[in-house]
């Protein structure tokens, strides 16, 4: 199966439920001023995302940018299916692996092997599959015996490269990222530099949200605009980052690989 993605008029909403407050409405309005309306409830919502459309197939690689709360997080997440739009529709071909947080669905009680195996079980993997996906992470993260001690008496540098491995051990057909994350000691980074990069370049998909300027173009062909929730500029990357910074940028060489 050929991944695609299709977003068609996509429009998310956020509820204030406390939003008959007076100083809960000066501090909303002041911050995200232009995107608080009543909805069809009568409910006081942050317009998060406004009539966002656009379609992707295999080899494309975009990337949002905007300013904070422009609505990329937001995209990503209900791209990811976390969140369901209020109107319009998303349609995702393929299988799925959103880096939006390494160490989302990890439980601290239980152990390093016990969070393969859910995160295995989740994915729809089979036994072997995950007896495999637990081989892979145990080398690559490197804890030897912690893998079988409960995650909560891990230090923060063992659960970023228990978190790290689980992540991008599972190689999707679409792959979405919040930011390009990479964390750990020095070391640790350039193995995960190279896993990460790696994976970026065997999914058929990469939607990738970023504030980092080189990072966008050396990785997205395309580039989606956010702001205040609405796409200001589609385009090539060079054309719509050189539109958003004030001056003109060029794409660095090596020219970005495609799947």
């Amino acid at each position: 199966m050929e991944a695609a993605i299709s977003a068609e008029h996509v429009s998310v909403d956020f509820p204030l439920y406390h939003g008959n407050a007076r100083s809960l409405k000066k501090m909303v309005f002041r911050t995200v001023s232009g995107r608080v309306a009543p909805d069809t409830k009568n409910r006081v919502v942050v317009q998060a995302l406004r009539d966002v459309s656009f379609r992707l197939r295999h080899g494309d690689r975009l990337g949002l940018i905007g300013g904070n709360g422009a609505g990329k997080t937001t995209l990503l997440r209900t791209l990811a299916g976390i969140y369901e739009p209020q109107a319009g529709r998303v349609l995702v071909r393929g299988s799925l692996n959103a880096l939006l947080d390494p160490n989302l669905g990890m439980n601290p009680e239980l152990t390093g092997r016990e969070n393969i195996m859910l995160r295995g079980l989740y994915s729809g993997l089979t036994l072997p599959a995950i007896r495999q996906l637990e081989d892979d992470v145990a080398a690559f993260a490197e804890l030897g015996e912690f893998l079988d001690l409960p995650v909560r008496v891990y230090s923060s540098g063992m659960v970023v490269r228990l978190g790290f491995a689980l992540a991008t051990a599972i190689r999707p057909q679409v792959l979405l990222m919040d930011e390009w994350f990479l964390a750990g000691d020095a070391t640790f980074m350039e193995k995960a530099r190279v896993r990460l990069e790696d994976m970026v370049r065997g999914a058929d998909i990469l939607v990738l949200s970023s504030h980092a300027t080189e990072v966008v173009l050396s990785w997205c062909t395309r580039v989606i605009w956010l702001d205040q929730g609405r796409v200001r500029a589609d385009g090539t990357a060079e054309a719509v980052l050189s539109e958003y910074l004030g001056h003109p940028v060029s794409r660095p060489a090596p020219a970005i690989e495609r799947a």
